[in-house]
């Protein structure tokens, strides 16, 4: 399939670092840096720093990401932000089922699902993560196990609506160990989530998808992973922090 049918989006995850003004310093720093970049560039920032990084990304084109959002619209809910909250603010993306918020925060396909359709009532666009264990790729169920969790995540998910959502690929064993998944592999899981989205929406909604891959990526392997056809893009963790190797990543995607 044609890459050229799809945006590259290479979104840095900060998760839970940087204070508000430490979040400043960093975008001032990365976004001179890729000001003239062929693809999306997206900051997932903490709630705290959201208003900031608005405020900073303003004019420029770094778009704004949140982390998580709610799938109620309001209610008693401590501590949680709704998708209106967010699109009031500014914010353009959330980050959907991250492996860390399905394991430490009981997240499940199905919650999942809730909130990235909440994200896509209110404007957002969501980017929904699934991905496998270690065990589950050793025993041979990565592809079952993400054609399921993209089927439940998606369900309910209009084909108008599939326009404004990214899915990334994350392989849960390869998130913040410094493993990463083959080009090879990337691929090969890539194709699969494009593959059941044809199957859901038909081979033009697929081609349209952006896919990213998002364990481990770095400066260093970017280029071989943005290489491969169904690779549309990252999601990136501790390289996102540092506004030099986030360039280098965003360039590569550029150039890939």
């Amino acid at each position: 399939m044609d890459k050229q049918n799809r945006k590259a989006i290479i979104a840095g995850n900060w998760k839970m670092n940087k204070t508000p003004t430490e979040a400043g310093f960093l975008l001032d720093d990365l976004i001179p840096q890729v000001e003239y970049a062929n693809c999306e560039v997206v900051c997932c920032v903490p709630a705290t720093d959201l208003a900031v990084a608005i405020a900073k990304c303003a004019g420029t084109n770094v778009h704004v990401g949140a982390q998580n959002v709610h799938f109620e619209k309001a209610g008693a809910y401590t501590g949680e932000i709704s998708a209106d909250m967010l699109a009031d603010l500014g914010v353009e993306y959330v980050v959907v089922g991250h492996s860390e918020r399905r394991q430490y925060f009981a997240e499940t396909d199905e919650t999942v699902n809730k909130r990235a359709k909440a994200a896509l009532a209110a404007g957002l666009k969501p980017i929904i993560c699934v991905g496998e264990s270690l065990a589950q790729r050793e025993q041979g169920v990565t592809e079952e196990l993400v054609r399921m969790q993209v089927k439940i995540a998606l369900g309910g998910v209009s084909a108008e609506q599939l326009k404004n959502v990214v899915i990334a690929y994350e392989p849960v064993w390869a998130i913040g160990t410094g493993r990463t998944a083959t080009a090879d592999q990337a691929q090969e899981v890539c194709a699969a989530i494009r593959k059941v989205v044809g199957e859901l929406y038909g081979e033009d909604a697929a081609r349209g998808l952006t896919v990213q891959y998002g364990g481990s990526m770095n400066a260093e392997n970017a280029a071989e992973l943005l290489a491969k056809p169904d690779v549309d893009g990252g999601l990136i963790g501790g390289a996102s922090l540092k506004a030099d190797q986030f360039a280098v990543i965003v360039d590569a995607a550029t150039k890939g």
